[in-house]
């Protein structure tokens, strides 16, 4: 395991994968107790273990996304099982992308991204790409993009990928609802 400190959160991502890849193992509480180094871990761990929302898993290898998964709702109880269950989908689920392969865990940039409520948007003036993650919606389909992502620097193009990923023509009178994320690398 990368033995930098990071946050709480990122280090449960990694173990996540480390231990399934590795070991074809999914991890429990006991494994991320031993990840809580010092008192203010402990009591991170009790407010991830208390509170629910939201969560994506990104994966980088060498600056290119590699894996990214992520729940807009709450699936599972709580926080902390949010994120092993994204961190394994995004390392081993992800359509886009082959499984993630032993040789290429110690490569990985893995980013966790909390999401606040998501409430609905009157029009887009309302969005800023850098600050609002968006959600489009028309007629059962549903898309999301996250904020302050790399070559997304115009609400324009924010809601068009969101629409393209969701399979929305972007002409249709869909819903927008905004976000915003807390990331952790």
């Amino acid at each position: 395991m990368n033995t930098e400190k990071s946050d709480l959160r990122v280090r449960i991502a990694r173990l996540t994968i480390e231990r399934f890849i590795l070991k074809t193992e999914v991890i429990g509480v006991g494994d991320i107790e031993s990840l809580c180094t010092d008192d203010l871990d402990k009591a991170h761990l009790g407010k991830l273990m208390e509170e629910s929302a939201g969560v994506f898993v990104s994966l980088k290898k060498k600056g290119d996304l590699r894996g990214c998964i992520g729940t807009i709702a709450p699936t599972t109880g709580n926080i902390t099982e949010e994120i092993i269950r994204n961190a394994l989908c995004a390392s081993t689920e992800d359509p886009r992308f082959d499984p993630v392969t032993a040789e290429e865990i110690p490569l990985l940039e893995i980013s966790v991204d909390v999401l606040g409520k998501a409430v609905v948007v009157e029009s887009s003036e309302e969005l800023d790409p850098s600050v609002w993650g968006v959600i489009v919606s028309y007629k059962g389909r549903r898309g999301l993009l996250l904020p302050d992502l790399e070559g997304v620097d115009t609400v324009e193009a924010q809601l068009a990928i969101a629409c393209r990923k969701a399979g929305i023509d972007p002409s249709s009178p869909y819903g927008i609802e905004k976000f915003t994320v807390t990331r952790y690398r």
